[in-house]
């Protein structure tokens, strides 16, 4: 899976690395137009809820991090074909496949709704700057750390098992493993615990280690639970080795309340 891995890995960081070149060249009209949805509509006690009702594709759109939420990072939509795309990767073990597919776009368990999108952080020019400066700024987004998130609410306690099943494959599965995806394969040969996330009502941050070729990359994955919702962020970076994605985690989980 190493030429596919890296290939998603390309299209996001450029992808919204031409986002940043649009907004810097076309001033800040669109980023007062995205996220200002009131994001604190649900009832607080949803987690405390056993028959919670999940909601839906249009809800989670409205409570998914977005441009507003953080001027550092570049935001760009993603699309079916990329959630299409991350359903076809298993594991040579299937109690890792929910695991692989957490990085693929793919929420465990049957989800009420989905909501989707890629992040960079890398700070925006401000319109008028030269073009040497903006240059160098879409150089270095393509070497920033690329993060996928995507929200899945839940019928009942759906989110929980969901949560816990990827748990349960990241210690299954902590000695290594392998993915396919597009008919490539790629040997994960560590899945450990990663930095301290806060917030929620659960959280599992795990660092996962990739022998692409004789080559090492260091992914981060992050799901977070917030009652019957469970994002899960998913980070690379052509660097070779992705940042744990606080800043997102932080504002997402601060979007569900």
């Amino acid at each position: 899976m190493r030429t596919a891995l890296v290939r998603r890995t390309v299209l996001t960081a450029s992808a919204v690395s031409l986002a940043l070149l649009a907004t810097a060249c076309g001033g800040e009209k669109a980023d007062k137009a995205d996220g200002k949805t009131d994001t604190k509509a649900s009832a607080p006690a949803t987690s405390a809820a056993p028959a919670a009702k999940g909601k839906t594709d249009a809800e989670l759109a409205k409570l998914l991090v977005a441009q507003a939420d953080l001027a550092d990072h570049t935001f760009k939509e993603a699309t079916p074909a990329e959630a299409a795309a991350g359903a076809t990767a298993t594991s040579d073990k299937p109690e890792c496949k929910v695991l692989v597919q957490a990085q693929a776009f793919v929420p465990a368990g049957t989800p009420s709704g989905t909501a989707r999108t890629k992040a960079i952080a890398t700070p925006k020019p401000a319109a008028g700057t030269s073009p040497d400066d903006m240059a160098k700024a879409i150089t270095g987004a393509l070497g920033s750390t690329a993060t996928t998130v995507t929200l899945a609410s839940y019928e009942g306690k759906g989110a929980e098992e969901a949560f816990a099943a990827v748990k349960t494959a990241s210690e299954k599965c902590s000695g290594g493993y392998s993915a396919t995806q597009d008919g490539e394969t790629t040997k994960i040969t560590k899945a450990a615990p990663g930095a301290a996330v806060t917030g929620g009502d659960e959280a599992l941050p795990l660092t996962i280690e990739l022998d692409a070729d004789g080559e090492k990359l260091t992914t981060q994955l992050v799901l977070v639970r917030k009652g019957n919702t469970v994002a899960t962020f998913s980070s690379l970076s052509l660097a070779g080795i992705a940042e744990q994605p606080k800043a997102l985690v932080d504002a997402q989980v601060k979007k569900l309340g």
